[in-house]
């Protein structure tokens, strides 16, 4: 894996780059669609690549350790077989999970133990025990096992909780590098930065992750029901300690508005649920605004969905009839909807890349949010 820093915009932090991995090349920034438990949902792998331009997808390994189960994955040959997608992947250990899933968790110093959200049975996942089962899902980056605090943490369960992410990241990283991949292709760990919203422990995190030199880092614990400004105030001082020569990877961020801020102060990747949950629900992100194409407004505008985007989705269908299948709650509907936000989302990104490349980014940004961001 390699990481190679091309451009970078002359009024801000905003980075144009790109990763290589054994699947192939990321051009950054770049937004990563979700696929937690193997599929990105409502969405064929060939929409992905050739209607979305998805260049990197997402699983999750709490999720695919229970279905559908590291068993059916090794005889696959790991998650690339056996979902058909040939690109990257990026897997989240489950560190997401120790926060979402707090009722039915118990953490320690040697790892979680979780009741199954499916069955209630018991699962125990340590550092070690998260490693492997990455390896066995094959994604070529690999995140390092956390935990990922809610908001607002006092300072003393945020400290706490930070050191026992580095403990266990150096468990992570100890079994990781005395073991081999499974699948003939070279897989890479990114450490996490956390420490809530406290200044002090983000920094001392953020040196120690640095100090750690792997191929990337990634910066968590955001998103997770902070003020924007906070989450803006604690990238920014995250991105000045992490190193340049490696990429950046904001976890679980966020509306258009929030990924042009973070590229502009140093990300360089990107993902979130928000685009794909949305669209099930009839929120649209576009070029003009955003749209909730249930409002009776659109029953009898037979104009495209976005004509500024040129996937089939967002140019071909138009908004009276996709309203009319969230309506009447139509699988094509979901499917439409989705295709079309994330093409706006890989679309906003390429333009970003773009505009860095130009040296533009910094005005194009402050032009561009305002009419993104307006509800139509």
């Amino acid at each position: 894996m390699q990481f190679t820093l091309e451009t970078t915009d002359p009024k801000s932090r905003a980075r144009a780059g790109r990763l290589t991995t054994g699947h192939g090349t990321i051009e950054t920034p770049i937004f990563m669609p979700v696929g937690t438990a193997g599929t990105v949902k409502a969405v064929h792998q060939r929409e992905l690549r050739q209607d979305i331009g998805a260049q990197i997808i997402l699983g999750n390994t709490y999720h695919l350790y229970l279905r559908p189960g590291l068993d059916t994955l090794y005889k696959a040959g790991g998650l690339h077989q056996f979902g058909g997608w040939d690109g990257p992947i990026l897997t989240d250990s489950g560190g997401y999970q120790v926060f979402s899933l707090s009722d039915i968790r118990k953490i320690t110093e040697e790892g979680v133990k979780f009741r199954s959200h499916i069955d209630g049975s018991k699962i125990d996942f340590t550092p070690e025990g998260v490693m492997d089962i990455q390896r066995i899902i094959g994604a070529d980056i690999i995140m390092a096992f956390d935990e990922c605090p809610p908001y607002p943490s006092d300072y003393e369960y945020a400290r706490k909780s930070m050191e026992l992410t580095h403990r266990w990241l150096k468990r992570c990283i100890e079994r990781l590098d005395s073991t081999e991949p499974h699948y003939g292709y070279e897989q890479q760990l990114f450490p996490i930065v956390q420490g809530s919203t406290y200044s002090d422990l983000r920094q001392q995190s953020a040196e120690f992750i640095a100090s750690q030199n792997r191929a990337g880092n990634a910066i968590g614990g955001l998103s997770v029901g902070e003020p924007a400004e906070e989450m803006y105030r604690i990238t920014e001082l995250v991105c000045g300690i992490l190193p340049a020569d490696k990429p950046r990877y904001l976890m679980g961020v966020g509306t258009p508005a929030n990924i042009l801020e973070c590229i502009a102060l140093g990300v360089d990747m990107f993902d979130c649920v928000m685009p794909t949950r949305n669209a099930r629900n009839g929120m649209l992100f576009t070029t003009q605004g955003i749209i909730n194409i249930r409002n009776e407004k659109w029953k009898q505008d037979f104009s495209p969905i976005d004509p500024g985007l040129s996937n089939y989705a967002s140019s071909f269908y138009t908004k009276a009839y996709l309203r009319h299948l969230i309506h009447s709650k139509e699988m094509l509907g979901a499917q439409i909807a989705s295709v079309h936000n994330l093409s706006f989302y890989l679309w906003l990104v390429g333009q970003a890349r773009e505009q860095i490349k130009a040296g533009t980014f910094s005005a194009w940004k402050e032009r561009i949010i305002p009419t993104l961001m307006q509800r139509l």
